[in-house]
Order: C-alpha cells, then structure tokens, then sequence
C-alpha cells in the first residue's frame, strides 16, 4: 500500500530578532534590526531619584561603518530594512530601529531546543540550517490513519483499508503540523510557519506564503491557483541572473515558466537547467529527506568597518587572520573534522573577490597549522589594494580522530571584525 508523499517544510520565524525579544519583550511590537558590534549592547539606566532602572538601547541613527544586517523584525522589515542589507543603508530607511548585536550562542541554543521538540513528533528530519528543517511525514500520518496490522499470524487481518487520498494525507498532517507548532512554541517560546506538501520545492514556498505562525497546504492539486501566480524568484534555485534572463523572455510567474515548451528552456539554459526549470514549474520534485550529510567544508570570514592595508594595518590584519584561522580549528574540532585542503577568500575595495588554496600532505584541525598554510595562501596575491573581507577555509574534511578533539570553546570576536 503506498500511502501519498506528504512533506513539511517548518522554518522560525525572524529567528534571531525573536531570540532577542525573549531576552528583551519591551522592544516587543518595535522594529529591531540584528548585526551590530558587542558595543551595540544595551545599557541599564537608573533613575537618580527613585534608583529605578530601565533598559536604553542604541539606534540605527547615525550609523557609520561596514555591518551588515543578519535580520530583522517585521516591523523593520515593514520599514524596508531586509537581511545582508548594509546597515548605513538600513539607517536610512529606519532611523529609529533598535540596533541589537547577533548572540549565535543563543541562536544555536534555540536551534536545538526547537529542532528536539520537533523530533520528538516526526523523527524523519533534514538539518538545512540554524533556523529551518525539512519533516518527511509520510510514515507519521500513515500510522495515524491507518489500523495497526495484528502481531499474531494467527490471528485473522482486518479487512484491508483503502490508501487514504492526498486531500485525507494531508488534512491528518494539518494536525500533525499544529501539534509540532505547539510543541516548539511550550519549548522555546518562539513561533513558526509550516508548509505542508508532496515534495520538498512546494513545502519551502508553502511556508512563506503565510508568515509568520503560519500554517499552509499545498497538494498537487492547488498548483495552479497557490504556486503558478508567484514571481519565478520564489522556486528555491531560481537566482536573480536565471530570472532576469526569463524576464527578458517574457517569463515572470511560475505559471508563465510552466507553460514554456522545454525545447526552448534546454536551449537557453542548457540540458539539465532548462529540464530542472520545467519540472518544478510543474510542482515535481523527487528530492529525499536526508537525515545526515557530511560538510564539504567549514570557514570563517569577516568584513572590516574600513578598508584595511597590508602594509599599514599589517598588525590588525595579522590578528584578525589569526583570530579566523582559530574559529576554523575550534569549529573543525567541535564538529570532529580535519581538512587537508586550506584555503582564504579576500574582497578588495573594488569589490573584486580572489581565493587560493593549498593541499596539505595530511589533514589538521590545529589552528597554527592552518594559519601558517592560509599565510603561504596569501603570499600568492598581489596586497596593493586595501582589504574589505577576508576569509580562512579548510576543505576536504575528514573524520577527525577522537584522541585528537580538544573541545575547544569559542574564541572573542577581535575590534578589527564586524559582525
């Protein structure tokens, strides 16, 4: 009996900026805007007469520098204030946001605690990040619809049930979706959205159609009317280079996509591209639910509130390169990796990005070796430029043997670094 593919895609809402207003419930209902500097902190203010105290937080008024936004609130968001925005540019558009630095150990802490609560539901879960998962669950909604086969061979079977349909798949998923909601909420205190559907590429769109706590359906049969009227930008895949060349012929919405001979889309976009683009037009997607992965590689990189220069800033430069090449080994070492490949990433001022690599004759996870392999790294490029971003990679991973893990703990971020 093959019971319908029934997939959940449940991603927190503004989850850093609602991590933070656990910590802080008065900014509550305020636009609050994540990625400052740990000088971004609030202060606690006490009143000279009644020794009362309140907390004051710093604003984006008057914000100079190179931070980026990690996230916002809905209110900021509301304002135009979006993630990976620049933050002077953020100030511009909403002076009065509450600036909050980013704590990634609360973060992560919450990520657990959200991602047990869910397990502890619908076991079958794919990890894609600190604030999302995908939930296969087909067999948990097959158990719930379906009787239990009796343990005794002996013992006469009940008449065999018909395979229940997608529409009755799915509305038993609904409540399992709730259950899941409520469960998150009682372990974190923070809110989700789910969306509910036959494969993965519907349950991502379903999620977001109704932020935030929202809770979305979408079977195959509500295609046409849910995914078909959507920018082409909302296919998880589609990147801005992909839709502005659809958009030049004459494809915006998913709809207009689906309706495209894949003659012409193989033409424009090649064989697997063009083919990839006209199957999830149509809603088909056969990707599994992977329950374990190995990382291609673990790095660390920052962007400096100014241009740095090789000569005159060499000893903030040596620093923060030192700093990175040691959040590579402690988050190698933690996760139980070594690389054998290191490589650095460097952004100049003119935006132009250039990488290097070196394989090592055996993998490490020690932090000294792979800052001196990242320094014969950097001796390839030409420094005459300042610097705007500079990065530590370690590639190739290998288990990592147990005797060797120090259980390292994480290092201060140093003043060079904005977060």
């Amino acid at each position: 009996m093959q019971l319908p593919r029934v997939i959940a895609h449940l991603d927190m809402d503004a989850f850093y900026a609602s991590v933070e207003l656990l910590r802080y419930p008065e900014l509550r209902g305020q636009p609050v805007v994540i990625g400052g500097r740990s000088r971004f902190e609030p202060t606690v203010i006490t009143d000279p007469v009644s020794g009362a105290t309140r907390r004051q937080f710093c604003t984006l008024r008057g914000y100079t520098g190179r931070g980026v936004v990690t996230t916002a609130t809905y209110e900021a968001r509301a304002l135009g204030v979006g993630s990976a925005m620049g933050m002077m540019k953020a100030a511009a558009k909403a002076p009065d946001a509450v600036l909050l630095p980013a704590d990634f150990d609360a973060y992560r802490k919450y990520s657990r605690l959200f991602k047990a609560a869910v397990r502890a539901i619908a076991p079958v879960i794919e990890d894609r990040g600190i604030d999302e998962i995908y939930i296969d669950l087909t067999a948990v909604v097959g158990a719930r619809l379906l009787p239990d086969h009796p343990n005794d061979p002996n013992e006469p079977a009940e008449p065999a049930e018909p395979t229940p349909s997608e529409a009755e798949a799915f509305w038993c998923a609904r409540d399992v979706a709730r259950e899941m909601k409520n469960a998150v909420f009682e372990a974190t205190g923070l809110k989700c959205s789910v969306g509910i559907a036959p494969n993965k590429l519907i349950a991502k769109i379903a999620s977001e159609l109704d932020k935030p706590d929202g809770l979305t359906v979408v079977g195959t049969h509500d295609i046409p009317t849910r995914l078909w009227p959507l920018p082409v930008r909302r296919i998880n895949g589609v990147g801005p280079k992909a839709a502005t060349k659809l958009g030049k012929l004459g494809i915006e919405s998913i709809g207009e996509l689906a309706q495209v001979d894949p003659r012409v889309l193989r033409a424009q976009f090649g064989a697997s591209y063009g083919a990839w683009l006209h199957a999830v037009a149509h809603g088909r997607d056969e990707r599994p639910i992977v329950t374990e992965s190995e990382p291609k590689s673990i790095s660390r990189e920052t962007t400096f509130e100014r241009d740095l220069h090789a000569v005159r800033d060499r000893a903030e430069l040596s620093r923060v390169f030192t700093w990175l090449a040691e959040r590579v080994a402690d988050d190698m070492q933690r996760k139980g990796y070594a690389g054998r490949t290191i490589g650095i990433k460097l952004r100049f001022e003119d935006f132009r990005t250039v990488t290097r690599d070196l394989t090592l004759d055996a993998p490490t996870a020690d932090a000294k070796a792979i800052r001196r392999a990242a320094g014969l790294c950097l001796k390839r490029i030409d420094l005459a430029r300042r610097i705007r971003l500079l990065g530590v990679r370690a590639g190739a991973l290998e288990p990592l043997d147990p005797a060797s893990r120090s259980g390292a703990t994480e290092l201060p971020l140093p003043a060079a670094a904005a977060q």
